[in-house]
């Protein structure tokens, strides 16, 4: 995929977030926050078993952060605990670059360059992180602060 086809992608996910909105019947929330960049979102999750049977959010910030919130979303849902891992660590690596991710990343590949830019992985990845604090039920707040995106009340 080009570069340019990438920005194409972010910037439809961040006109056109899918999964916008707070989620009746979520029996799991988070907030992140990102105070270099601005971004404050918030996450909805209703779990069915261990299933993300479906997912919502609100935020504003930039269109790195919106459009990764908005593909995360569509990429989580329907998908076990397990499966949601697995992709949070595949995007985490991708996106720090620590790695090539183990599967195929589809649209989220677009947040691939974002490693070379260090500012713009904590938005690209407050959204998962986020995302990750409410499907474990951890802190409720999760925040860019001293660093990588720590979990924290």
């Amino acid at each position: 995929m080009s570069s340019a086809l990438y920005q194409e992608v972010i910037l439809d996910h961040n006109r056109r977030p899918r999964n916008f909105g707070e989620l009746a019947g979520a029996n799991r929330r988070a907030e992140g926050h990102n105070a270099l960049c601005g971004d404050q979102l918030s996450v909805w999750l209703r779990l069915e078993g261990d299933v993300v049977a479906d997912v919502g959010f609100v935020g504003t910030g930039c269109a790195i952060s919106r459009a990764s919130a908005s593909m995360m979303t569509t990429a989580v849902k329907g998908r076990t605990r397990e499966e949601v891992d697995a992709l949070f660590e595949d995007f985490h690596a991708m996106v720090t670059g620590a790695e090539t991710p183990h599967r195929d990343m589809g649209p989220m590949m677009a947040f691939s360059g974002v490693s070379r830019f260090p500012m713009r992985v904590k938005c690209a990845s407050l959204p998962w992180h986020t995302m990750r604090a409410a499907l474990h039920g951890e802190a409720t707040v999760v925040s860019t602060e001293g660093g990588a995106p720590e979990s924290g009340a």
